[in-house]
């Protein structure tokens, strides 16, 4: 990446890069967005912008608590089917390479707090390059991560989904 021939257009074009673009269950059908994977030095940067997140509801009786969203890398990158009861049951387990405990598999991300429906954030993640993710899956869950339970974090169903694609930058 240092041939001095190359305009600054061709080095971005060499930067390995994927992204999904994320679409709601039932359960948040205005959910829109998209999440871009940049790799850096020693790793990659994860991008998110979503829009239709539902909102905010506290634990009550036997109802969940509804955010902030559980948000991770699933083994597969199928988000077709499913129902109410299992959005996008085609995702399969969190995705964990190296066979962690939950909490730090490289597929665990932080929550997504919403802000009226609206989240976005970045962050630095040394567990993997984008290579490794393509063709996986990006899904957002309908309740916060716990980090501790197995194997997934008690996060509930997934409101949102997205498959992991090569980025073309042309």
């Amino acid at each position: 990446m240092n041939d001095p021939s190359l305009t600054h257009k061709d080095r971005q074009q060499m930067i390995p890069r994927a992204y999904a673009e994320m679409e709601g269950s039932r359960l948040a059908p205005d959910l829109r967005g998209y999440v871009l994977f940049i790799e850096v030095p020693y790793g990659t940067e994860v991008v998110v912008e979503v829009a239709g997140l539902p909102k905010y509801q506290s634990k009550e009786g036997n109802r969940d608590q509804v955010g902030p969203h559980g948000f991770h890398i699933h083994e597969y990158g199928n988000c077709e089917g499913g129902y109410e009861e299992e959005p996008f049951p085609n995702t399969a387990l969190h995705w964990n390479p190296d066979k962690q405990p939950h909490g730090n598999h490289a597929g665990d991300f932080p929550v997504l707090f919403s802000n009226h429906g609206y989240a976005r954030m970045s962050f630095y993640t040394d567990r993997f390059n984008v290579e490794d993710i393509i063709g996986k899956s990006i899904a957002i869950h309908e309740n916060p991560d716990d980090y501790r339970s197995q194997p997934s974090g008690n996060s509930g169903k997934k409101i949102g989904c997205g498959e992991i694609k090569v980025y073309q930058n042309y």
